[in-house]
């Protein structure tokens, strides 16, 4: 068996518990706050920018790592390790992925694996990675499996506000007041390495999120029901209750991680977002 370093882009929002068992380590993205730089769940956490935006600030902004951040990470264990496997935050959202490759390109036993996902989303591709990385032979063989995972991880989430949305320039400020005034909560899915909306639902926010958790769960066969990841930005006690509510009753998922949304998710989407991520067949 080969001895591999897992690692991953902060964004994988996988909890220090994890993180800690799995032996994983991150590389942090840097999140800009009034032209200052701070490192993800660092030097800056995911209620310093609400409070920040609350308080009349600007949205802060996410930026990728250099190639040079990246060939010190994998120099570090290139030397250490059989080999290096680095789990990157989505191509289509950073440039992460390309500046990884590209500090890639230095060490022959270092692979790095376009996650097509962010978030928790990720996250399940960097604990397959760990699983799979235990029984590795061979390390080209190690990724293509990973890679192959990548496409069958179900990402989404839904928003309770969109005022996020609309300061990014991801949503126009005519289509919030239409949504804000008709009560509808977009459900927003990664597909094909991007997110696009695919749903919206109307009312209370408690009510939306378990017809949510319902349309995602309930009466599929496609799912690998060993693990999902419940991952959220703060919303109110009622609407967590009413989400477990309809976990348990639609999920039956052998284990439920449940995480906070990381600074990345924070800055693009705000409070009050909340989504379900697991694997299909």
């Amino acid at each position: 068996m080969m001895n591999i370093k897992i690692t991953a882009d902060s964004t994988c929002d996988l909890s220090a518990h994890i993180l800690q068992q799995h032996n994983i380590t991150l590389s942090r993205l840097i999140i800009t706050k009034n032209d200052e730089e701070f490192y993800d769940n660092d030097t800056i956490t995911p209620a310093d920018i609400f409070s920040h935006v609350a308080a009349g600030g600007d949205l802060c902004k996410t930026a990728a790592l250099g190639v040079g951040v990246y060939q010190d990470l994998f120099e570090q264990y290139a030397k250490e390790y059989d080999a290096v496997i680095h789990i990157s935050l989505g191509s289509g959202f950073s440039s992460s992925y390309q500046n990884a490759c590209l500090a890639a390109d230095e060490f022959e036993n270092v692979r790095v694996i376009d996650s097509k996902n962010l978030s928790t989303g990720q996250g399940l591709v960097v604990l397959e990675a760990c699983r799979l990385a235990k029984e590795a032979t061979d390390l080209d063989e190690l990724a293509n499996a990973i890679r192959e995972y990548t496409t069958r991880v179900e990402a989404s989430f839904l928003l309770d506000r969109l005022e996020y949305m609309v300061k990014g320039g991801r949503c126009s400020s005519v289509a919030a007041l239409g949504a804000n005034l008709l009560g509808l909560k977009p459900c927003i899915e990664v597909k094909d390495g991007k997110m696009s909306v695919v749903k919206k639902y109307r009312g209370n926010y408690a009510k939306c999120l378990a017809n949510y958790v319902q349309d995602r769960l309930a009466d599929r066969e496609d799912i690998v029901r060993k693990e999902m990841f419940l991952t959220y930005s703060p919303v109110d006690d009622n609407c967590l209750a009413a989400v477990k509510e309809a976990i348990e009753e639609h999920g039956h998922f052998n284990t439920v991680y449940e995480t906070t949304a990381g600074c990345t998710v924070s800055c693009h989407c705000g409070p009050g977002t909340l989504g379900v991520l697991f694997v299909r067949k």
